[in-house]
């Protein structure tokens, strides 16, 4: 379907436009959906990418200018996510010993079995979004993007 019939305009859109009607319009679907696999298990993108990142650090502590660095969402509210994820037991917090203004945080085995279940899942959906394109458009897709916001 043509952006123009899904907002419905009958008005003749520059192809530039198209171009940031397209990807806004595709990340909220995609958002969406992603949202609504994350529903069940009680946790919110964000949170999500927050696990992601520290199960990157391989069991070490990091810090949370370091969890803000990586994030997708650079506006996200780390602490208040962090806070969220130690209620659940999904993190660590303690104060770092070489400087006592620093928090360091790491995954727990409860966060880490989450991510565990929730790969197969996440795997699932990336490729159903890509199902119907072929590699070498996967490939063009992602080169183009890149591209388009790297100005």
């Amino acid at each position: 379907m043509k952006i123009e019939e899904i907002i419905k305009s009958n008005v003749n859109l520059s192809k530039e436009k198209k171009v940031i009607l397209n990807l806004m319009y595709a990340q909220i679907v995609i958002s969406d959906k992603f949202n609504e696999l994350l529903k069940p298990f009680e946790i919110s993108a964000e949170q999500y990418n927050v696990l992601r990142i520290l199960r990157g650090q391989k069991g070490m502590a990091v810090n949370m200018s370091t969890i803000q660095e990586r994030m997708l969402a650079k506006n996200s509210n780390t602490t208040r996510l962090i806070d969220k994820l130690l209620i659940k037991d999904y993190v660590t917090r303690e104060v770092c010993p070489n400087n006592r203004r620093k928090m360091e945080i790491l995954i727990t085995q409860k966060g880490l079995s989450l991510l565990k279940e929730l790969d197969p899942l996440v795997e699932a959906h990336e490729n159903f979004f890509s199902s119907n394109l072929t590699e070498a458009e996967i490939n063009t897709l992602n080169e183009l993007i890149e591209k388009y916001r790297t100005i």
